[in-house]
């Protein structure tokens, strides 16, 4: 099956609490894009501050592509989604949010990883 029929979404858990994780989940979805392939990256849990315009520029890993050029390379051809609950708890609002970015609940993450030809990751 061609790599352009399938849809891989992503739920990145980790932020700068454990940047490894986070880079992973951050570089594979990039990667995945460029590749051709749709793409829907959740952030959750301590990821969710990347939602924020200048966080992202905030995180360093060595050996690691900078997390902005990740993003933006994600949004020139997927999603990404701040989970409604994490947005909640951290105060961030709809308006707060760097262009782009969508936030949304459970339902929708469910709906998305039930489709046909999906494939689902979790960092």
């Amino acid at each position: 099956m061609a790599a352009d029929s399938k849809k891989l979404v992503i739920k990145v858990t980790a932020g700068a609490d454990a940047p490894e994780r986070c880079s992973q989940a951050f570089t594979v979805a990039a990667v995945a894009v460029a590749g051709g392939v749709e793409v829907s990256l959740w952030l959750t849990g301590e990821s969710a501050w990347f939602a924020l315009p200048g966080r992202a520029a905030e995180f360093e890993l060595p050996h690691s592509a900078p997390l902005p050029e990740l993003v933006d390379g994600i949004l020139a051809g997927g999603r990404i989604t701040l989970c409604t609950q994490c947005a909640a708890r951290r105060g961030i609002e709809e308006k707060d949010v760097i262009e782009g970015v969508r936030i949304a609940g459970a339902q929708v993450f469910v709906s998305e990883v039930m489709g046909e030809d999906v494939r689902a990751l979790v960092y």
